[in-house]
């Protein structure tokens, strides 16, 4: 398992990618390698959309089950990856690189405080494997 020292992470498996109040936000490897073969994957949320902590922003389906993605973090949305309706497999493949879902221009930075860094992740993800 991969868990990039550069990224914090959420209790859903989401990551976080940050450049000041701008917010980079993807499904974590270990979630993609819980899901198996990803082949679909929607984001219900649109450039301009506000959310909230804790919405759904996507949708990503496998061959052994489907996954609501929740947002880490609140804010406006200003990017949704286009790319991965036509390569789902990205999230399989680049979970933290091309398969991006969606930049959030944070409207509470202080939310970050409530992720885990990766050496936290790691281990929690540790415990739930056995």
């Amino acid at each position: 398992m991969n868990y990039p020292n550069d990224l914090q992470y959420a209790e859903t498996d989401e990551w976080v990618k940050t450049d000041g109040k701008i917010a980079t936000i993807g499904v974590s490897d270990y979630a993609q390698d819980q899901l198996s073969d990803v082949v679909f994957v929607e984001v219900i949320k649109a450039v301009g959309e506000m959310v909230m902590k804790g919405d759904v922003i996507a949708t990503v389906e496998s061959v052994k089950a489907a996954a609501d993605v929740n947002c880490p973090v609140s804010g406006k949305v200003i990017a949704v990856n286009e790319d991965l309706s036509q390569s789902p497999e990205l999230i399989n493949s680049d979970p933290y690189e091309k398969a991006w879902l969606v930049r959030i221009d944070m409207s509470n930075p202080d939310e970050l405080g409530k992720l885990m860094d990766s050496s936290s992740y790691e281990q929690y993800c540790s415990e739930r494997s056995h």
